[in-house]
């Protein structure tokens, strides 16, 4: 894992893989064809911490990293898709 989270290479996806809020964001950017990490954080404790630090001591999932060092948290269909069609975001 990337230990520089301000500075991706592509979007990171924290979570546990049974939310359905992740299931949603993840069946997004698949249609989307974009390319992400999936860090689960059930099996990355320093992951969980950081996801905790980034959202006031709560481990929300997902929390979304994009490449430009920008953060979602359990954003909405709609958000994410507004998100993605910024384009820059996407690439380091």
């Amino acid at each position: 894992m990337n230990s520089d989270r301000s500075a991706p290479a592509r979007i990171t996806v924290y979570a546990t893989p049974y939310c359905g809020d992740t299931r949603r964001a993840r069946r997004v950017l698949d249609e989307l064809g974009i390319d992400y990490d999936f860090v689960d954080i059930r099996q990355d404790l320093e992951a969980a911490r950081w996801v905790q630090e980034v959202n006031n001591g709560f481990r929300s999932s997902p929390t979304i990293l994009f490449p430009d060092g920008t953060t979602l948290t359990e954003p909405s269909e709609a958000v994410l898709r507004v998100k993605l069609e910024q384009g820059p975001a996407l690439s380091a």
